[in-house]
């Protein structure tokens, strides 16, 4: 297994289906290449699930159909 990524530094983006509150939001990080943190933007400071990008690709594939 590999370490996790440094994410102090990480510059996130919200969601373009959020609802557009603060608080209310999926926010991924596109810094990392192969990987794919997304975090909560209600709970910022809590630890970001990283996923592989193929993962990430698989599950928003997924979800957009529906």
């Amino acid at each position: 297994m590999s370490p996790a990524p440094d994410l102090s530094t990480a510059t996130w983006r919200k969601s373009s289906y959020s609802d557009g509150g603060d608080n209310n939001c999926v926010e991924v990080s596109d810094a990392f290449p192969g990987l794919v943190p997304v975090r909560d933007s209600k709970t910022a400071s809590a630890p970001a699930l990283v996923v592989g990008a193929a993962a990430w690709s698989a599950f928003v594939g997924f979800a957009a159909g529906g």
